[in-house]
């Protein structure tokens, strides 16, 4: 699990599971481009896991739904860093809406985010990757890519198709000794929290007894330093060469993978 001069993406780097895999991936010595559309926070972010080493890290400005603004951060990381070896990609949005009346523009915003900018960067990586003789890409994915989202239906509906593209991907690019995962996190992050603050006492209740109480590692969403940070290091690293095409939960036994 040596991470020792790799270079590598991280998307979505400005907060929640994305800053804590910029993190983790610094502590193992790698070097990293994070990357995200909030450039103040992934800054702040990037600045700070830099400064605590032994790896070190830069930030670069990203629209992962934007094919031209993910050719042109991908094309400078790639100058930055001399090269590629692996892409974590937490990059994604959550919002809630009900089959019988998500919208046309709620259903693209949650797929052109969380589906077109899984295979832009997807792309853009393995370009790179295939080049320097294979290495990792590590997608996001979700129990709600799995089951009934009565709440979220655009966002359950776009996991899902990341889950397809993961296998699709792995299956693809396998030749070129590139591998693609996803992990499906059930971890405690800023877009979780300020879900759990502005919901009535009803909709905990709900939340608990859909997400939380099935989570036999203690009935609690996990850390994202200790729970997914290590996770993510295992997966970037050669100690994780004959696994791809796997959706990997990291969810305390939330949930399964059949």
């Amino acid at each position: 699990m040596d991470l020792d001069g790799k270079k590598i993406v991280v998307t979505g780097c400005a907060s929640g599971m994305g800053a804590a895999t910029v993190r983790a991936y610094v502590k193992a010595g790698a070097r990293v481009v994070g990357m995200d559309i909030a450039d103040d926070a992934g800054r702040a972010v990037c600045a700070e896991a830099g400064a605590d080493g032994p790896g070190e890290v830069v930030y670069v400005s990203v629209d992962v739904a934007d094919g031209e603004r993910v050719g042109a951060a991908f094309e400078e990381a790639d100058n930055l860093l001399g090269g590629l070896d692996a892409l974590a990609h937490p990059a994604a949005i959550h919002a809630a809406s009900a089959a019988e009346d998500v919208t046309i523009g709620e259903w693209d915003r949650m797929f052109s985010v969380n589906v077109r900018g899984t295979v832009l960067t997807n792309q853009a990586a393995y370009q790179r990757l295939k080049v320097g003789g294979g290495g990792a890409i590590i997608n996001f994915g979700s129990i709600s890519g799995q089951r009934a989202e009565p709440g979220a239906a655009a966002y359950s509906a776009s996991k899902g198709a990341v889950h397809a593209w993961t296998r699709t991907a792995a299956g693809a690019w396998g030749a070129d000794g590139v591998r693609v995962n996803a992990v499906l996190p059930a971890i405690r992050t800023p877009m979780f929290q300020a879900s759990w603050d502005r919901a009535t006492d009803e909709e905990r209740t709900e939340k608990f007894w859909r997400n939380i109480h099935s989570i036999a590692l203690g009935q609690d969403y996990g850390d994202p330093d200790r729970d997914l940070g290590p996770v993510m290091v295992f997966l970037a690293s050669d100690a994780s060469r004959f696994i791809t095409g796997q959706l990997i939960p990291v969810d305390g036994g939330q949930g399964n993978v059949r």
